[in-house]
């Protein structure tokens, strides 16, 4: 289990500043945390990571993940010659496709390790990985992981589980309800490390002032419906108040597996008010 948070720099860009709260913990019934998250305050980088493979070292998989990415966008930060790994989209920004370049490589990684010892054979890990540059939040993500905004009181999922129930949501063939009651929920369609090449998701969202960005791992949202969370996020008076709260309300409604958090709370810098009124006039 990995939770750091790099607070080397002071955690701000123009226009926005962003409030940061995260947590992870064990649970209630597992008896290690396969789950971990990295920050990278002065990067404004966010990636959160959940395990699988039992005995074959799920946590070894996650570590990994969000070790691999965050490297590789300090690479990037550093330089433009830094290598790219995947297909690139024209789609989205260089930033985004960066993002997903990292995923990839830690893809490439964590087979690499699973592949060479044969106690780590079949583990993996699901990751979902946001990089903020001003106003722009790009996310890459694989897995059952997910990146939620709050905006004006409403709760949107941004990414698509990559879950086998969440196929057959998607298709018809369930409904959300009986998703959420199959014991099918945790088998994968796409994990980071389980095949030598990986699809990776991506989306941009552009932050406005008083969105709150949630970042989570399944022992979340398993535990919490879609209300609860937003209600939680709503009524703390801070990023890691909500951070606690939810990890908190996951363990007392049962904890079944391993929970993380990261909450991201976007607040306008005054200076960036009167910056824009002296470019828009």
């Amino acid at each position: 289990m990995l939770g750091i948070i790099n607070v080397a720099a002071s955690h701000t860009r123009p226009f926005l500043d962003i409030q940061v709260g995260a947590r992870t913990d064990i649970g209630r019934v597992r008896k290690n945390n396969e789950d971990c998250y990295l920050i990278d305050a002065p990067l404004q980088l966010y990636v959160l990571s959940d395990g699988m493979g039992g005995e074959a070292h799920g946590e070894v998989a996650s570590n990994l993940s969000v070790q691999t990415v965050v490297e590789y966008c300090n690479q990037v930060h550093k330089s433009n010659a830094t290598p790219l790994f995947g297909n690139s989209s024209p789609d989205v920004s260089e930033r985004t496709n960066r993002l997903a370049s990292a995923v990839h490589l830690a893809n490439q990684r964590v087979f690499e390790k699973a592949s060479s010892s044969p106690s780590h054979r079949g583990m993996g890990a699901t990751i979902v990985a946001a990089w903020m540059e001003e106003q722009r939040l790009s996310l890459a993500h694989v897995g059952d992981s997910r990146a939620y905004l709050l905006r004006g009181g409403s709760l949107d999922q941004l990414t698509a589980d990559h879950s086998l129930v969440a196929e057959k949501v998607r298709v018809g063939i369930l409904t959300p309800q009986e998703a959420d009651a199959s014991e099918m929920q945790s088998v994968l369609t796409r994990a980071v490390g389980t095949s030598d090449t990986v699809d990776v998701d991506t989306d941009e969202q552009m932050l406005l002032d008083g969105d709150c960005v949630l970042i989570c791992s399944d022992g979340l949202t398993r535990m919490l419906t879609d209300p609860e969370i937003a209600s939680m996020l709503l009524t703390s008076t801070s990023a890691q108040e909500s951070a606690d709260r939810l990890v908190d309300q996951a363990n007392e409604n049962g904890g079944v597996d391993n929970v993380s958090v990261i909450v991201l709370r976007v607040d306008q810098k005054p200076e960036g008010v009167l910056r824009r009124l002296k470019i828009w006039k």
